[in-house]
């Protein structure tokens, strides 16, 4: 059985915006749930969310069936990312989790939530100021038009890993 803990923050204020990508794509999954999981609904904001995970996962062992979503500023938007035992990538609710867990051994999926250029290009907000504007703002309705096919593809990937592994999930979220 895989946890899925989707990170965002809690409030009403935060419900819609992007760094609550994960919430959102756990949301997702949740109506049409793959067999083979259950999900960790966390009531903490995303810097603390290594103890409402903590609550759930008990053991270095569990954390390995652990599958995290959250939002990633360094991928742009329509981007999806599988990966296993990484460092945090300066992300605080990931990283928050590590330290709780005392381990780095769980799936990550990383959404992009970055603008692109009409060529494709990133086009990552710049200064502190700008990157929180932007993780607080919401999705404009093309955004979340590409949303719904990203969370799609990471439902498939999520379906996948129950069925057959981790490396056939991730070539199912990781295609271009």
């Amino acid at each position: 059985m895989y946890t899925i803990a989707g990170l965002g923050n809690p409030g009403e204020e935060f419900k819609d915006t992007r760094h609550n990508t994960g919430r959102q794509a756990q949301d997702y999954l949740m109506k049409d749930c793959p067999k083979g999981v259950q999900f960790i609904e966390l009531d903490t904001y995303m810097n603390k969310s290594g103890s409402g995970v903590l609550k759930f996962v008990k053991s270095k062992k569990a954390a390995e069936k652990l599958v995290v979503i959250y939002d990633d500023l360094d991928l742009p938007i329509g981007t999806i990312k599988m990966s296993w035992n990484r460092s945090s990538g300066g992300h605080k609710g990931v990283e928050s989790i590590i330290k709780a867990l005392k381990t780095e051994s769980f799936i990550r999926i990383r959404i992009g939530i970055s603008p692109t250029t009409p060529s494709g290009k990133i086009k990552k907000p710049l200064g502190e100021s700008q990157v929180e504007k932007h993780i607080l703002g919401k999705f404009n309705t093309k955004e979340k038009e590409v949303l719904k096919k990203v969370f799609k593809r990471m439902r498939d990937a999520v379906e996948t890993l129950v069925s057959d592994g981790l490396q056939a999930a991730m070539g199912v979220a990781n295609q271009k």
